[in-house]
């Protein structure tokens, strides 16, 4: 498929269901693409911030268990349903939220949520590329000046270039930089370990905890959990693009999970050893000039990727739940727009970048009660059928219409859940409750996200004969026409 073709089915067609022709990710397509997005979002930066609460042995155990079950619950959320039908993620959404909870969430959560990540990335690529001047040109760039903020816009126009350009342009740039950064990975790994032994780096402290060991683990804890949600706004528009189920699931595992993992371990011990948790400052010392400049020099291109992955999804989210008004804009106006917040605020380089472990755990409150939601609506009210015809329906010819558009009872069971994770930890003030330190907050606030769902659907939604729980068609998207799909 051609480069504007394919950039014109995505803003025409975006939220229609795929054909099997159209599914141009295979196994390997997709590994290489979650091991870009692991390495180049977050995962050094989220190996120093762990650093701050806990040692190496702690700080591991805690990455693991923290992604093990956060990308795990993220997958069932989002992965599977679009898989298997075909579906953009927001669209199948309507059938747990209904078309007006779906814009409701997405003009909300997910816009602020995705934009901040974007700043985030932008800032990471202008970082890099200043330390990559520092040490190659002799230059002195201030890590929180304009020449950052320069860089940071730069980063934010080649990533709509490449997004502009369709999946595939992504796919193609995912396969030269996820294979460089995961044998860099490896290699800043080995170099740790010919400057430090493993004594030495077990015996690290922590850069800045708490006087309390177990809520320092529990805090680390769940903000690995928190890391593991905050992939649930574009992981389902990505995978509906995959060949099969198991080119999907597997691969996102490996990436989100495998690499995350290795990288937030290169973060973390260098972060102990070197004394400072941004990669962007520990990379040049740990890999000498020319290797860390080398390193950072792919930092920075993959966070294009990375940029460009999490705009794509959430502007087809955009498109969606914005009516006919967005479905009017042209694909490369609206990418634009999106990219115009991020743009503003690159000229203030150091909010979100300094208070990163407090924008996901933020995020995360959220993305965990959505999280328990939908699964609970998906595997156990409709036991993953879903009802292709009405995802598409208009007003109240649709089942998934609910109340004016808004499924009452799945908004509640959210923000029930939400709640449950602020009164158990709040991440404004860090107050936590006693049973923090044993069940973490994103845990509870999943169960009772989905808990929740299951009484209110009973009592609010089919008692009224709404929703189509009882009446779904068991039928897949895969192999038809668009006609028969729409």
């Amino acid at each position: 498929m051609a480069a504007h073709e394919d950039v014109a089915r995505e803003a025409t067609f975006g939220s229609l269901p795929v054909t099997r022709e159209e599914r141009v990710w295979n196994f390997t397509d997709f590994t290489w693409v979650n091991v870009g997005l692991a390495i180049a979002t977050w995962a050094f930066l989220v190996g120093g911030a762990t650093a701050s609460l806990v040692g190496f042995a702690d700080g591991l155990l805690a990455m693991v268990i923290g992604n093990a079950i956060g990308v795990a619950i993220m997958l069932l959320a989002s992965v599977v349903a679009s898989q298997r039908y075909g579906v953009e993620q927001y669209t199948v959404l309507r059938s747990v939220f209904g078309f007006g909870g779906v814009a409701l969430i997405v003009f909300t959560v997910i816009l602020f949520t995705e934009m901040g990540w974007s700043s985030l990335l932008s800032v990471m690529f202008g970082r890099a590329v200043s330390q990559v001047s520092n040490e190659a040109l002799g230059t002195s760039i201030d890590p929180s000046g304009l020449a950052v903020t320069a860089f940071a816009l730069v980063a934010i126009v080649a990533a709509w270039v490449i997004l502009a350009k369709g999946p595939l342009t992504i796919r193609f740039f995912n396969r030269i930089v996820a294979p460089g950064l995961a044998v860099l990975t490896v290699g800043m790994l080995v170099l740790i370990f010919t400057e430090t032994s493993w004594a030495q780096l077990l015996d690290a402290a922590p850069l800045a905890p708490f006087e309390d060991d177990r809520l320092n683990f529990a805090l680390a804890v769940e903000f690995n959990l928190g890391v593991g949600f905050s992939w649930w706004p574009v992981m389902g528009s990505l995978a509906r693009l995959t060949t099969t189920p198991r080119a999907a699931m597997w691969p996102a595992f490996i990436g989100l999970f495998g690499a995350t993992i290795l990288a937030q371990a290169v973060g973390m011990a260098a972060a102990l050893t070197l004394g400072d948790s941004d990669p962007t400052v520990w990379m040049v010392p740990l890999g000498g000039a020319w290797l860390g400049a080398l390193a950072l020099v792919f930092v920075a291109f993959a966070n294009l990727t990375s940029l460009a992955s999490i705009v794509y999804s959430t502007c087809l989210a955009l498109r969606q739940a914005g009516g006919s008004f967005l479905t009017r804009v042209p694909w490369p106006w609206l990418c634009a727009g999106f990219f115009v917040l991020p743009g503003i605020l690159a000229f203030f380089p150091g909010l979100l970048y300094d208070q990163f472990l407090l924008f996901v755990t933020w995020t995360g409150a959220f993305l965990a009660a959505i999280c328990g939601t939908v699964i609970a609506d998906y595997f156990l009210l409709r036991r993953q059928r879903i009802d292709l015809r009405g995802l598409y329906g208009h007003g109240a010819a649709s089942p998934y219409h609910f109340t004016g558009g808004f499924n009452v009872a799945a908004l509640l069971s959210m923000g029930l859940g939400a709640l449950t994770y602020v009164l158990l930890y709040n991440p404004q003030t860090l107050e936590t409750r006693p049973a923090f330190n044993l069940l973490t907050a994103s845990v509870p606030a999943v169960v009772v996200a989905a808990v929740a769902h299951l009484l209110l659907t009973a009592l609010l939604v089919r008692r009224a004969g709404q929703g189509g729980y009882d009446a779904v068609a068991p039928t897949t998207a895969a192999g038809r026409t668009r006609g028969e799909q729409a």
